[in-house]
């Protein structure tokens, strides 16, 4: 009986232990993996949250930038990381939405992360240079339909946001201009403002500036709602296409595995993070708005963001050379 009762008293401490330490989360500095480089929106981003969620946890949190190969340089690092809520990453729309639509990655975008929550959406926005004869959505449209591939627009690269969201606008209306990819924002945004082509879907914190001077034209924004930095640009929602809703966003991911009672733990600090006065202030000037979920809802969208890029590419034959 004696040896029985010690037994019993070993497995109850053994199922104890990790009951114990989730309790105790955390216990010790907490690592925030950026897969991009210092002073990118979702860098910036990271480290508002960051501090406020630093001060909830009552731990460090120290953001890491580990950029390279459009963000799954970064992802499987955390991807492959101990599944104890110590090491997160800071997923956003092309490490776990369009990447996983239109590449081979080396991690699951799904089946490898455990979602804690999202942060925070900002849209993209269609401009067109200054030398461009249109002046709306609609007047675009007619003009594609009337003469196609009249007109040539900019990206990131193909396969990124903001190739795949003017492929999503081209599908949606019926229209096809030509793509012309570039390494990055910088070149793209260069060379849209030199004419040498006509259009861009870029983020709207990028192309503020070249709004406000007179240099680009807005036509419309991707997100289903308006900006108040642009109150007067209309959405492609409203200019016909019901539909269209494409978003850069950012949330925060840990591995698979990861206990429940721990993403719960950093869950409730995320959100109290987005939604405290200051960030939501310092966000809203990036042109961000703040979209606290909860773990389970977090994963709806990552698996539905996923979906509606790969039907894109479906619907529309589109091969992105790897």
């Amino acid at each position: 009986m004696r040896r029985a009762s010690l037994g019993l008293a070993c497995a109850a401490c053994i199922a104890a232990g990790p009951v114990s330490a989730q309790s105790d989360f955390p216990s010790r500095p907490i690592r925030y993996v950026v897969p991009l480089p210092p002073g990118a929106g979702a860098d910036f981003i990271a480290r508002l949250v960051a501090e406020k969620m630093a001060a909830d946890l009552g731990r460090p949190i120290v953001v890491e930038n580990r950029a390279g190969a459009s963000g799954a340089i970064g992802s499987e690092f955390v991807a492959k990381a101990p599944p104890d809520g110590y090491t997160l990453l800071q997923c956003y729309v092309v490490t776990h939405g369009t990447n996983p639509a239109v590449s081979k990655l080396p991690y699951d975008a799904v089946r490898d992360f455990a979602p804690v929550g999202m942060l925070a959406t900002t849209s993209n926005v269609l401009v067109v240079n200054e030398k461009a004869h249109v002046k709306s959505l609609p007047e675009l449209v007619a003009a594609l339909r009337a003469k196609p591939q009249s007109m040539s627009f900019a990206s990131t690269g193909t396969g990124s946001a903001t190739h795949l969201t003017m492929e999503y606008l081209e599908q949606q209306a019926g229209i096809d201009l030509v793509h012309v990819p570039y390494k990055g924002a910088g070149p793209a945004m260069t060379d849209l403002l030199g004419g040498q082509v006509e259009a861009m879907f870029p983020s709207l914190i990028t192309a503020l500036p070249h709004i406000k001077t007179g240099k680009l034209r807005a036509l419309a924004l991707s997100a289903p709602q308006r900006s108040p930095l642009l109150p007067d640009v209309p959405t492609v929602a409203e200019s016909g296409y019901p539909a269209f809703n494409a978003v850069q966003w950012y949330g925060v991911c840990a591995p698979a595995g990861t206990p429940p009672a721990v993403v719960q733990r950093l869950n409730r600090a995320l959100n109290a993070a987005v939604t405290h006065p200051e960030v939501r202030a310092k966000l809203a000037e990036q042109s961000a708005e703040i979209a606290p979920m909860s773990p389970a809802e977090f994963g709806d969208y990552i698996r539905a963001d996923i979906a509606k890029w790969a039907r894109l590419l479906k619907d529309t034959n589109l091969k992105i050379e790897p």
